[in-house]
C-alpha cells in the first residue's frame, strides 16, 4: 500500500511518514535514540557508517532522502522500503551513473530537501573512520546547499561503546538483529555539527573538513591519515544482504513485525 500511497503524499506527509515508521521500528527493537546538536532542515547530511540501523536513527529524526547502491532495492525489506519512499539509487563502479546520482542530489538540495550520504562508502565495526569519498559532496557546491556534519555511534546501557549494531564483514541481517535485541536498551548517539558552507571550496576540502569533525567528535581513530578523502564515486551504502524472504506490505506494521519476531524467537530460542 505504502509504494502507491507515499508518491501522493504532499511533502509533510512524507517526513511525517518517514519519522513515525522509524521511530516504532527503534521502540520495538527497544534501541535508545539520543542526539545533540541543532537538527539542519535541508542540505546534505554526511554522516559515518556503522549498520543498516543508521538510517533510521536519522530518519527518526530528520526525514531525509538516502544514496544506496542500486542491487540494494532487491533486498528484502530493506530495499522493498527504500524503493518505496525515494531513496536514490545508484549503480556503483558507473562514472555516467554517479554523474546522473550528483545531480540528482542537487536538484533535490535545490528545493530544501534533506539528502543524507555515508561517504565511508561502507559501514565499520564503529571502532574507526575511513576515508570519506568525496564525488557526492559536488552536489552540496553545486546547489549552494550546507553541508550537515553527523556523528554517530552506539553504546550500552550502561554507557560502554558497544559494536552490538555494527553490520560489517561477514554480519548477517538476522544475526545484526538478533545482536540489536539481545543487546537490551542499546543507545544510538547522533550528533549533529556545526555546517561547512561550500564556498570557495571543492569537494575534496568539504570532505576533508567533514571527516575531521565526525572522527574529533567520537575520537575515532582514521584508517589513514586524519581527514583523508578519496576520490571515489562510491559514496552509497554498502551493507550485506541477509538471509530469508517475506512479502511485505505495509512497511509500518510490516517493520515492526519483523523486530517483534527477532524478540519472539530470541526468548524462544
Amino acid at each position: 500500500m505504502v509504494a502507491l500511497v507515499f508518491p501522493w503524499l504532499p511533502v509533510t506527509g512524507r517526513q511525517d511518514f518517514k519519522r513515525r515508521w522509524s521511530r516504532q521500528l527503534l521502540d520495538a527493537l527497544g534501541v535508545h535514540l539520543h542526539v545533540c546538536g541543532k537538527r539542519p532542515r535541508d542540505g546534505l547530511i554526511v554522516c559515518n557508517h556503522v549498520s543498516w540501523l543508521d538510517i533510521y536513527a536519522i530518519n527518526a529524526l530528520v526525514a531525509t532522502t538516502f544514496v544506496c547502491k542500486d542491487d540494494v532495492r532487491h533486498w528484502p525489506l530493506i530495499g522493498w522500503l527504500g524503493a518505496s519512499t525515494g531513496t536514490l539509487f545508484m549503480k556503483r563502479g558507473s562514472r555516467s551513473a554517479a554523474m546522473r546520482t550528483k545531480e540528482r542530489l542537487a536538484d533535490h538540495l535545490r528545493r530544501n530537501n534533506s539528502v543524507c550520504i555515508f561517504p565511508e562508502g561502507t559501514t565499520t565495526s564503529g571502532e574507526l573512520v575511513l576515508p570519506f569519498h568525496s564525488a557526492l559532496l559536488q552536489s552540496a557546491i553545486d546547489a549552494h546547499a550546507r553541508v550537515a556534519p553527523a556523528a554517530l555511534s552506539y553504546c550500552a546501557s550502561d554507557g560502554a561503546p558497544t559494536q552490538a549494531a555494527a553490520y560489517a564483514g561477514d554480519t548477517t541481517l538476522w544475526q545484526s538483529l538478533r545482536s540489536i535485541v539481545g543487546n537490551g536498551g542499546l543507545r544510538v548517539h547522533i550528533e549533529f555539527l556545526p555546517a561547512i558552507e561550500p564556498a570557495g571550496q571543492d569537494r575534496r576540502q568539504l570532505a576533508r573538513q567533514a571527516h575531521r569533525l565526525i572522527a574529533d567528535k567520537i575520537a575515532l581513530p582514521v584508517a589513514e591519515a586524519t581527514g583523508a578523502s578519496t576520490d571515489s564515486v562510491s559514496d552509497i551504502i554498502d551493507i550485506s544482504p541477509g538471509p530469508g524472504h517475506r512479502q511485505f506490505n505495509d512497511p509500518c506494521n510490516d517493520g515492526v513485525w519483523l523486530a517483534q519476531q527477532v524478540r519472539h524467537w530470541m526468548q524462544d530460542a
